[in-house]
Parts: structure tokens; sequence; C-alpha cells
């Protein structure tokens, strides 16, 4: 399921990419759900009550906050949705980069330009879904990519997560209920009651432990060292990484 928000000043505007987007899931037999918001206040207010958002299309000039201003609040709860800026002007084309925009649309904004930007859009997020998690962490509600997972452990009973940028997400839950979720996934392992890693962020292993590409040690309990061996150089040969 794709979520989507418009937020917009001019109603007409939000009309017309409601009508739009109607006659999309339509034509294209896809499950979308969507919120129309007349003031950037009410968008905020949404996202930083746990509502998560795929896809935000925002005006960028709007009476009291422009769109620059509110996608960077936007950022500060969900780096992941994809903002798509709304404008009559190319004037903020530069700083709509600089929080990370998905595309910037210029008005008036036609059936076909709409069609093919969700067309780019929802494909993107699908791909990106089938490939991420979704944790109820103390920041909120996160979506973060696996690839961007290096490992997790739990300490006193609160679960962390370890990020390759180094940020670590405090969430709710359990090691064992997360390993669940990811078994489907593959290449995620969990050797010892405290900690699970990645394997694809595994940059060495010896008797004694597990170490990540942050350089981290992570201690391998006695007498499992040939287990996790054995499920590491499968994976690599899985993916064509080891050459013998």
């Amino acid at each position: 399921m794709i979520k989507i928000a418009f937020c917009d000043d001019e109603v007409s505007i939000l009309n017309k990419l409601s009508i739009y987007l109607d006659k999309y899931r339509v034509e294209r037999n896809c499950e979308i759900e969507y919120i129309t918001f007349n003031s950037p206040f009410d968008l905020l207010f949404e996202i930083e009550n746990g509502t998560r958002f795929d896809i935000v299309f925002l005006d960028i000039i709007m009476p009291i906050d422009n769109g620059i201003d509110v996608a960077m609040e936007i950022r500060k709860f969900d780096r992941e949705v994809k903002i798509i800026f709304l404008t009559s002007t190319s004037e903020f084309a530069v700083e709509s980069y600089l929080v990370g925009a998905y595309f910037y649309q210029l008005k008036p904004i036609r059936e076909e330009s709409f069609f093919s930007l969700m067309d780019s859009a929802v494909s993107s997020c699908e791909k990106e879904q089938a490939d991420s998690l979704i944790l109820r962490c103390k920041s909120g509600i996160t979506r973060i990519r696996l690839q961007h997972l290096e490992y997790c452990e739990v300490i006193h009973r609160t679960l962390l997560i370890h990020l390759t940028n180094g940020e670590v997400l405090e969430c709710s839950g359990s090691l064992d209920e997360l390993s669940k979720q990811l078994e489907s996934h593959g290449g995620f392992l969990r050797f010892h009651r405290s900690y699970l890693v990645n394997l694809e962020h595994v940059k060495h292993l010896s008797y004694k432990s597990v170490t990540t590409s942050s350089l981290l040690q992570l201690p391998i309990p006695r007498g499992k060292y040939s287990e996790v061996k054995d499920t590491y150089l499968e994976y690599m040969f899985k993916n064509n990484q080891v050459m013998i």
C-alpha cells in the first residue's frame, strides 16, 4: 500500500491532484491511499503524530510558510519519504535538492506528466518497501533500508538498531521479533542472544568475534564459530562475492 499526501493552499490544485490520482488508481489497478492538506501545519502535525507517507506533493510558495522550510521539518521525522515540490517558478530548484527532493514539478500540472511522475515514484516506493523495514522507534515511526542496517543489539531490554552512517535508533520490540521479520529477506544472522548482524556488513570473522564494517567486534559464543562461518560463506557464495 502506497500512502500519499497532497499539500497546497489552493483548493483547485488539490481537487485536480485528487482527480488525477483517482483516475491513476483505476487505470494502474494499484492500492494507494491519499490525504489532502490545505495547510502545511496540518501536514506537519499529522507526521509528528506518527503518520508516515511514502510520497508528499508539497507546494513551495504558500502564504504562511514556504515548502522548503516545511520539507526541512519533514526530514527531521522521515528521511525516506519522496518529496515532490509543486511550483509555478523554477526559483527554488536548487534549494529543493538540498532537502533531498525527489522531483520538482512545475505548474500547471498536466495529467500525462502526473501519470509519468507517479509511475516512477510508485515503482521506486515498491522496490524500497520490499527492501526496507518499518520500526517504531523513540524518535517516531521510521522506515530504514535494509542495506543501511549494520547490526542490532539488545542492552538491558532496549533494542538498538545500528545504521551504516553511525546513527543508532532505539526501538520498541524484541530481537526475537526483529529476527522473525528479517527471515524472509535473508542476509541476516542471529548468532548471539544479544546480537543480529547484516552479513553484507561483516568485514572479518575469527573464532572469537564478528567484525562489522564499522570495525566493531561482536563476540561469538563458544562453539558457534563453525555455524557462523558456514552461514557467512554460504551467503557470500550465493551473492558471488567469494573467489577461490
